[in-house]
């Protein structure tokens, strides 16, 4: 007779483990924004070392492993318990690669004996980097946390005081206008023929019976989310930035999913400013670097100039006082005491340009010092845009209400 043997079933850590849920709490490895030095403000791929030493840390948080095994591992390498967890992590990693979560890279150079056995093991590639699949959802998980804090469980189109003729049916009908799209309200365009001619016989459409239909007018917004990357988003022991990098992810989600007539480019600026592609975003640092605000506004609005939509606007997100510009001949002037008067001179001038061109500059100021305010006031001055003196903790939600809600007001 059939016999069928059962052995004891043994558990482990990875059971059950969500991958999604562990992308989520290692968001604040992935988006660091420590001090580089590397040119242009963009960061390099990440250590793999430090990705297998958050894992552990956040195996133990979830209650997966004690926290003894963490300390064992930090200790001695070598122990049993520590190649287990070692091999554990490898498991993770290797999940995570071959789900589309993460790249691995190996260095072009590698000395005698690096990396022996591990050629095409992408657990122990020295480095790694985000897929534009886990930045997307990154973008999701901050969007869904920013709004859970908002109160907000659903998302519209931009609202306007205007009417437009289109697809979807929106209050009353209209007379038709010659530009109208020809989206006829059949109903009403009968009964004013019929209110006309009566019901005896056949009915004779005019010109002017043709009603149609009015829609919700949904304006289109261009936005160019402008982060500071200069050295003072990192100092005084608070880290500025990396929360802006969340809030640029979670606006980019909530753009390409909410409002997809809409555009968002980022941009930074430094010493001088460049465009990033918003699927760089998580490899932005900040840097040795001075605040060039004048040549970032430059930039976004050469960029913004290029959109065709129906609004402009430029997202400011910054903690300190223009302190470099660049002049005619290309070379970066720089005066790190005080606001300097020439710098602030001509970083007015390009607010107003701004304002020429229609665009709205909206600053989100991550300090509260007086002669900061007061420049951010004179920037909101010129160009009739809004202020937001808010702190990191804040900053997502600021930012979220101002684009769903474009309210003109300033928080203080």
């Amino acid at each position: 007779m059939p016999v069928t043997k059962f052995t004891k079933w043994v558990g482990s850590p990875l059971d059950g483990l969500s991958l999604e849920d562990l992308l989520d709490e290692l968001s604040d490895l992935f988006l660091e924004s420590g001090f580089n030095f590397n040119p242009g403000g963009t960061g390099t791929t990440q250590d793999m070392e430090a990705l297998r030493q958050a894992i552990i840390e956040k195996l133990v948080e979830m209650g997966r492993i004690p926290e003894s095994m963490l300390e064992e591992w930090l200790t001695d390498r070598s122990s049993e318990e520590s190649q287990k967890l070692d091999a554990l992590v490898s498991e993770i990693i290797r999940r995570m690669v071959e789900d589309g979560w993460l790249k691995t890279e190996n260095p072009r150079e590698m000395g005698p004996g690096d990396g022996e056995g591990y050629e095409d093991d992408p657990a122990h590639s020295p480095q790694f980097q985000l897929t534009d699949k886990s930045i997307d959802f990154l973008g999701f998980r901050l969007l869904r946390h920013l709004l859970g804090s908002l109160g907000r469980s659903s998302l519209g189109h931009h609202e306007t005081a205007h009417l437009s003729t289109g697809v979807e049916a929106y209050q009353v009908s209209k007379e038709y206008e010659f530009g109208d799209t020809l989206n006829l309200d059949i109903s009403a365009t009968l009964m004013r023929t019929v209110g006309r001619e009566g019901l005896g016989g056949s009915l004779n459409l005019e010109y002017s019976d043709l009603m149609v239909q009015q829609t919700e007018y949904q304006s289109s917004c261009a936005t160019v989310l402008l982060l500071d990357t200069s050295h003072s988003m990192i100092l005084y022991g608070e880290d500025r930035f990396t929360p802006a990098k969340r809030v640029a992810l979670a606006l980019s989600h909530l753009i390409r999913t909410q409002y997809p007539g809409d555009s968002l480019r980022l941009v930074l600026f430094h010493d001088s400013a460049e465009e990033v592609p918003m699927k760089q975003l998580a490899r932005v640092v900040v840097g040795p670097y001075h605040t060039n605000t004048r040549e970032g506004l430059r930039l976004a609005r050469r960029i913004l100039m290029s959109e065709k939509k129906d609004m402009r606007q430029i997202i400011m997100i910054t903690d300190g006082k223009p302190s470099a510009m660049t002049l005619p001949n290309g070379k970066i002037y720089k005066s790190a005491f005080g606001l300097d008067p020439m710098i602030l001179e001509e970083t007015y001038k390009e607010v107003a340009i701004c304002r020429k061109s229609g665009i709205l500059i909206n600053t989100f100021m991550l300090a509260s010092d007086r002669s900061l305010v007061e420049f951010v006031k004179k920037v909101t001055e010129i160009c009739r845009g809004k202020a937001y003196f808010t702190n990191a903790v804040d900053l997502g939600q600021y930012i979220l209400m101002d684009y769903m809600r474009k309210k003109t007001q300033t928080i203080h």
